[in-house]
């Protein structure tokens, strides 16, 4: 009787999985980051919803709360892991999948740099855009030391092979292009001219850094697939992951398209500005279009996952951030080209994607506490 009880009672004690509550710490890796990236792109999809937006703002403004107390928290413990674990900690650089994951830090902390823009500015004032600004050029750093130090870890001490990539490869590359949309939508705030123009130089730079490779990884990603098939179930959702890079592309380019007359036109650049501006108008149109062959092609594969049935791991949050990025650049394209399609497509992808973060969010509370999601597979993978 009492070992029949033995996983009920295990079950409603925290970190029953785990041999000792430090090893939640020990465990720990950034996976846990594309909570924060999936909680804060909901956050900044919701008041963009047309009609309802302004309603449904709070809901997101609690959501931007929530996501930094949540990225204060995985902060805290994964720093705790390299102070107590150094020496496993380090082992994440050699690790051909976890590795990858470190992208989701500066990505992570993107969305709450716009939650700043979108939700702390009629909460605390103007001054919050300059810690905005701060944190903006901190994601920058990250982004950029882990779009290419990552990969050259892939170079030199990874183990690699055609058909065991998955979409995973995309991560430390693409926050890049999201610190460029970022920085579009940081720029129209700075008061300093000079800080606006290097902002929207830098983040058409970092976008440049970023989606070239991407989309270079997307095209061998179509060969893996047809050549080796889907990968197993465990990396279900990573089929959405490439959606990530085509919905940034198109939002960066639409945002820094409609900086560009402004701020380039303060500085003697008004003969740019327009190609500038409907420069990234088109682009952010044909990249959408894109992005709506590879959304059709992941529902398609999730279907297929998921009529076989998949265990649900961190890796479920790859189906969150990839889809609001596209719903944002969907709404974006609404107000740029001033059409109702757009709107009413976003809108279901907002729902799509709001039903899809409370499935994810409850799961991951559940596996949270009973601590068998804090699993570190680089502690068990010799360096």
């Amino acid at each position: 009787m009492t070992g029949d009880l033995k996983p009920v009672l295990d079950g409603l004690r925290p970190l029953s999985r785990l041999d000792h509550p430090r090893e939640m710490i020990r465990q720990f890796t950034p996976n846990w980051f594309a909570a924060t990236m999936g909680t804060g792109i909901l956050a900044l999809a919701l008041p963009q919803v047309p009609g309802i937006g302004p309603t449904l703002k709070p809901v997101g403004e609690v959501l931007w709360f929530f996501n930094i107390a949540l990225f204060a928290l995985f902060t805290g413990i994964y720093s705790a892991r390299w102070i107590l674990f150094g020496h496993e900690a380090r082992r994440i650089f050699g690790h051909n999948t976890v590795s990858m994951f470190i992208g989701t830090i500066p990505m992570g902390l993107a969305t709450i740099i716009n939650g700043c823009l979108a939700f702390g500015i009629a909460r605390f004032g103007d001054g919050i855009v300059g810690v905005a600004h701060v944190l903006w050029w901190i994601d920058v750093a990250m982004a950029v030391t882990c779009g290419v130090v990552i990969p050259y870890f892939m170079f030199t001490r990874h183990e690699h092979s055609l058909d065991g990539m998955t979409a995973v490869w995309l991560l430390p590359v693409v926050a890049a292009e999201v610190a460029a949309a970022s920085g579009g939508l940081l720029a129209p705030h700075l008061a300093d001219p000079h800080a606006q123009f290097v902002t929207l130089l830098t983040s058409y730079v970092l976008w440049a850094y970023s989606v070239p490779v991407a989309f270079s990884i997307l095209a061998l990603l179509i060969l893996r697939m047809a050549l080796h098939k889907l990968p197993h179930e465990g990396m279900a959702a990573s089929s959405w992951l490439a959606l990530g890079p085509i919905g940034t592309g198109a939002l960066g380019m639409l945002v820094l398209g409609g900086d560009a007359p402004a701020i380039l036109s303060a500085h003697g650049l008004a003969s740019i500005a327009g190609v500038a501006q409907g420069l990234g108008s088109i682009a952010g149109l044909l990249l959408w279009g894109f992005g709506l062959w590879w959304l059709a092609l992941a529902m398609l594969i999730t279907w297929r996952y998921w009529r076989a049935g998949i265990p649900f791991n961190l890796g479920w949050w790859g189906y969150t951030f990839p889809l609001g990025v596209y719903t944002v650049a969907t709404f974006r394209l609404g107000t740029t080209f001033d059409l109702a399609f757009f709107g009413i497509v976003g809108t279901v992808l907002t729902l799509a994607l709001a039903m899809m973060w409370v499935v994810v969010a409850a799961k991951t509370l559940t596996g949270a506490w009973k601590g068998h999601l804090f699993v570190s597979p680089c502690i068990a993978t010799p360096n």
